[in-house]
């Protein structure tokens, strides 16, 4: 199944991936070795924790690298007035302004203001240009955003 992914978040999955499979291998190698040097496992809890600390690396690994195999490209196209995926788009709603950024559905960080395109808010806004208004529908019910600006 592709995912769309920004190159930027492209980025940051290969480097993630390339860090687990490096440095955090490594560590946690160097905790079992230490762990192992303690003698008895079956009571050894520093030992108990490296192990879980390698599945749940290995997990991830595997899941950056499904992530990684499955993920399309999108390039933002500067010259757009539209809103798309890689768009900057800043808005007004309720008397306060915000920076929306669309990306992909695995780089979305609403802490961030990373949203993506698939949520309700993103999907509302793409395709929409600099002076839309747009309802969306959210759990408190509807917000009406105006579009400032798209970048």
């Amino acid at each position: 199944m592709t995912k769309l992914v920004t190159q930027e978040g492209y980025k940051k999955l290969k480097d993630e991936l390339e860090h687990r499979k490096t440095t955090v291998r490594q560590e946690i190698a160097q905790a079992i070795k230490e762990a192992k040097e303690q003698g008895d496992l079956s009571e050894n809890a520093e030992y108990s924790e490296a192990k879980r600390q390698q599945t749940e690396n290995e997990t991830r690994v595997a899941q950056l690298e499904v992530m990684i195999k499955e993920a399309q490209i999108v390039e933002h196209d500067e010259a757009s007035d539209t809103i798309e995926i890689g768009s900057s788009v800043d808005v007004e709603f309720g008397g306060n302004k915000m920076t929306f950024h669309i990306v992909g559905s695995n780089e979305a960080d609403p802490g961030e203001n990373k949203i993506s395109n698939e949520s309700p808010i993103g999907k509302a806004f793409m395709g929409k240009k600099k002076g839309d208004s747009v309802n969306v529908e959210v759990p408190s019910g509807i917000v009406k955003y105006s579009i400032l600006d798209v970048k």
